[in-house]
Parts: C-alpha cells; sequence; structure tokens
C-alpha cells in the first residue's frame, strides 16, 4: 500500500468526468487500499479516485461505522435538507457552508463487483454526495453559500 498525492483546486483531472470500472484487476485493488490509507494518512472521511489522479468510478468511505467501497455509484434518492461546514482534502485549509440533502440512498458494486445499496443521513449522505460529485467533476466549492472559510490548523 502507498500514500498517493492528493490533487487539489485547479488540478483539471478535478473537473473531469471519472470512467467506469467494468472488472476487478488487481491494479484496482491497489488504488481501492491506497486510497483508504491516504485518506486516513490526511484524516478525511470519503476520497474519490480523480482526487488521486485517477479518473475511475471509485469512492472510499469512513465515517467511522464502517469503511464503505463503492463502485461506479449511482444515487437513487435523496430526500430532506441539512445545512453545515463541509470540507475537501482537495481544498486544503478551507471549508464552506454547503445544503445538501439530509438522506442519500445509492448503489453500486462491492469490492467483490456484487451490487450493494447504501443509505446513509446526516453525515453520511452528506459524504455519499460529496464524494460521487467527484466523479462528475463537480466540487463542493461550487455549491458553496457564501466565501469559503479557513480551518484552524493544528501545527505538529
Amino acid at each position: 500500500m502507498a500514500i498517493r498525492n492528493i490533487r487539489t483546486l485547479g488540478d483539471e483531472i478535478l473537473r473531469k468526468e471519472a470512467k467506469e470500472i467494468t472488472e476487478m484487476t488487481p491494479r484496482i485493488q491497489e488504488l481501492i487500499d491506497d486510497m483508504f490509507e491516504t485518506m486516513y494518512e490526511a484524516n478525511g472521511v470519503g476520497l474519490a479516485a480523480p482526487q488521486v489522479g485517477i479518473r475511475k468510478r471509485l469512492v472510499v468511505i469512513d465515517c467511522g461505522d464502517d469503511p464503505i467501497v463503492l463502485i461506479n455509484p449511482v444515487v437513487l434518492e435523496t430526500s430532506g435538507s441539512q445545512t453545515g461546514q463541509e470540507g475537501c482534502l482537495s481544498v486544503p485549509g478551507k471549508v464552506g457552508i454547503v445544503t445538501r440533502p439530509s438522506y442519500a440512498k445509492v448503489k453500486a458494486l462491492n469490492e467483490d463487483m456484487e451490487e450493494i445499496i447504501v443509505e446513509g443521513e446526516e453525515l453520511l449522505a452528506r459524504c455519499l454526495l460529496h464524494e460521487i460529485d467527484h466523479l462528475d467533476g463537480v466540487m463542493y466549492v461550487d455549491k458553496a453559500e457564501g466565501p469559503l472559510m479557513e480551518t484552524e490548523t493544528e501545527e505538529d
């Protein structure tokens, strides 16, 4: 496993649509493992393949329950509304206020290429929709209400 370089706002790959994954290969499995390691190293809760320079429809999420792998995710349903701070590993040191649905239902494939349904509320719904947006070249800064704010950074 390896820590991958996280692409930041301004990198053109973040604005491109990602491509579907048609089969699980050793390279895709390695990418999944690397994405989890990279996300944890950066203290993130979600990471999409384009953020590490790979134009594939792949997302990893860990909001504190169980780690989730989503291959070719599709949003089936959303409802409700929540407004709150949102950040992104590709926009370091900044947060913005974003309104998103408070419930999301997503269909995807897991690491075994089996269809799964993931339902989430509040933080998980926000993570699901934020990461799936990345696969379509959309970033939270496009949806932020008002200016981005600086985050408090802890010095090591």
